[in-house]
């Protein structure tokens, strides 16, 4: 299966459009097996479902052959989830979510573990801080630091849902693990946003609002 660092290189969240074109590139690169191609396509579903295309996304996702890997399985679920909370339909991702990150976890796919804990905390709101917990303690054991880059979006995750509310002591704290975090294996944009979340949690704890 394919490192998370190549799919990274293929990623830029910021253009879905240009990822997407590079993800249709790559699965016609001849250098990748039937296995690998299945998990860019997941990929490629999920830039097209980040341009909102999503009944196209949902067709690509029912057309992957997943054989007989079932890390691609773990990923489909996770790109299925995806888009039916981003279409608005979150109450119907959460079961995917779900069933990704005990898949992932019988499979020791740490990082796809984490990321559907972090996409439950996302859709199930109501419990948002309960799953960012469980996504920190389950990032927290692991030593690829790919996946330990988990630790910096977690915490700052956290620190958000204390600051709204109004938990802004704790919040603080969480946003100083983020920075921490940030430091040791973080991006520097990460490193930047968890400065500025600490300087924005100062305002909040100076104003006790």
């Amino acid at each position: 299966m394919l490192e998370q660092r190549t799919l990274d290189e293929l990623w830029d969240f910021a253009d879905p459009a240009a990822s997407e074109t590079r993800f249709r590139a790559a699965m016609a690169d001849g250098k990748y097996d039937d296995d690998e191609r299945a998990e860019l396509a997941t990929q490629l579903g999920r830039a097209i479902g980040l341009q909102d295309r999503f009944e196209e996304a949902d067709a690509l996702l029912d057309a992957i052959d997943g054989g007989q890997d079932p890390t691609v399985g773990v990923r489909i679920l996770l790109e299925r989830g995806r888009i039916l909370n981003s279409s608005g339909h979150a109450a119907m991702a959460v079961p995917l979510f779900e069933q990704a990150a005990e898949l992932a976890d019988h499979l020791s796919e740490e990082f796809l573990a984490v990321d559907s804990l972090h996409m439950l905390a996302i859709a199930d709101a109501a419990h948002a801080e309960s799953w960012t917990r469980s996504a920190l303690e389950y990032a927290s054991t692991v030593h690829d630091d790919r996946t330990r880059r988990w630790m910096v979006s977690l915490h700052s995750s956290l620190g958000w849902i204390l600051h709204a509310a109004a938990r802004f002591p704790e919040a603080m704290v969480e946003f100083q693990l983020a920075e921490q975090w940030a430091e040791r294996v973080g991006t520097e944009n990460q490193q930047l946003r968890a400065r500025e979340a600490i300087n924005e949690c100062g305002k909040s704890l100076a104003r006790g609002h």
